[in-house]
């Protein structure tokens, strides 16, 4: 799901992303095709996935450069204490051939480590206490057994809240299919072109953030070369009108420097 949030992030729908390797808590994601990235946008598609699927809340990503084998960027998540802290965020990097390794680093105690810590018994203490060790092994067994349950019904509640669809996103009361390029609210059904659809899933992703217009034009235009001044305000007039119905999404010009998608749920 990385690999294709990525991606799709990327204006790719096609590639492939290829099997993922495993060595301990280490994944290797790798792409059939290079693709271009920004630090800012890539935190943010893999926090979601990682946020939507539970499978960690410490992590650490490298992005390394196929050819030459050096680690390009990278970041760690849950174990800083200074929050939303992303370094060159808005430096775009140039499309070429990147592996992604994702470390996770939680680390979950077992129910056994509760007592793991006791020292050897003194030999005359022995005979007297090899009932009240019986206990306890069967006492943690227990905690263990309950330990483990937990967890399994966790996970399968998790699992069961992904989305089946990982191209269906909700935008307040639309949804949006990145895939097909339509916005459906209630029994209506809006097609979107490629570029509104580029444009929408940037802006609904880098939610409350203000992204600068040299920013947007190059991640949705990049190097096509075929916008000029004003195509970015004429796109945003036009996602305005197809997200009319909902009062509560905005697209606001942030004068001087670009736009910010805010979904006031209070409005």
């Amino acid at each position: 799901m990385i690999g294709d949030q990525i991606l799709l992030h990327s204006g790719d729908s096609t590639s492939r992303v290829l099997a993922i390797e495993k060595e301990a808590d280490r994944y290797k994601i790798e792409f059939e095709s290079g693709f271009r990235f920004t630090p800012e946008a890539m935190v943010a598609t893999i926090n979601q996935v990682v946020t939507e699927t539970g499978i960690a809340t410490s992590y650490l990503v490298e992005v390394e450069n196929c050819e030459t084998k050096k680690v390009i960027y990278s970041y760690e998540v849950g174990n800083s204490t200074t929050k939303d802290l992303i370094p060159c965020k808005l430096r775009v990097q140039p499309k070429a051939c990147y592996k992604l390794f994702v470390t996770i680093l939680d680390s979950n105690q077992s129910a056994l480590s509760l007592y793991n810590n006791n020292n050897a018994v003194p030999a005359k203490e022995a005979s007297s206490s090899k009932s009240q060790i019986s206990y306890l092994g069967i006492a943690a067994s227990v905690l263990f057994c309950i330990a483990m349950l937990g967890l399994f019904i966790y996970f399968r509640r998790e699992k069961q809240v992904i989305p089946k669809d990982p191209n269906m996103i909700l935008v307040g009361q639309y949804r949006f299919d990145k895939k097909a390029m339509t916005l459906s609210l209630k029994h209506e059904t809006t097609e979107l072109s490629g570029k509104e659809a580029d444009l929408l899933y940037l802006l609904c992703h880098s939610e409350n953030q203000t992204l600068t217009r040299e920013y947007i034009l190059e991640v949705v235009w990049g190097d096509e070369g075929d916008y000029i001044g004003r195509t970015l305000d004429v796109f945003v007039s036009k996602l305005r009108k197809k997200l009319i119905a909902d009062a509560s999404i905005k697209i606001i010009n942030i004068r001087g420097i670009g736009y910010k998608f805010i979904i006031d749920n209070q409005g």
